[in-house]
């Protein structure tokens, strides 16, 4: 009988000890997994493809002039630009007109969500931008 009682200690040791090597390797891997995804969600705006080489000089010259400036630029150069560097300079221009026409700059928010795809790099910061302007 005692050989027995053994036994099913030794069987529940392994087994738990079985379980915590388990659950320590699935810890390791979501670490893994948030480490890359943290990697992956820096973007860098000037890096995004979409704006043309040629208006990359009036593009600077409109960020500097705040948000009359780039909204000007958006609304003139608006059709040849692309997604994704163009729904990041909308939502920079959102948070520009926020504080001016908060009405505006919601609707402009809710359409560059309504056509970013969750796979895009910029979807990381639509998310952020979400809470500001629900």
């Amino acid at each position: 009988m005692t050989k027995l009682i053994a036994l099913v200690i030794a069987v529940a040791v392994l087994y738990g000890g079985w379980e915590l090597f388990l659950y320590w390797d699935s810890v390791k891997n979501d670490e893994e997994t948030q480490k890359k995804q943290a990697a992956a969600s820096v973007v860098i705006p000037e890096q995004l493809p979409g704006v043309p080489y040629d208006l990359e000089n009036a593009l600077q010259a409109a960020t500097s002039h705040g948000a009359d400036g780039l909204g000007a630029f958006l609304k003139q150069y608006g059709s040849r630009l692309q997604d994704p560097r163009k729904a990041w300079l909308q939502m920079d221009y959102c948070q520009m007109l926020a504080r001016e026409d908060t009405a505006d700059a919601k609707r402009l928010f809710a359409e560059v969500k309504a056509r970013t795809p969750s796979n895009s790099p910029v979807w990381p910061r639509v998310k952020q931008l979400e809470k500001i302007f629900q």
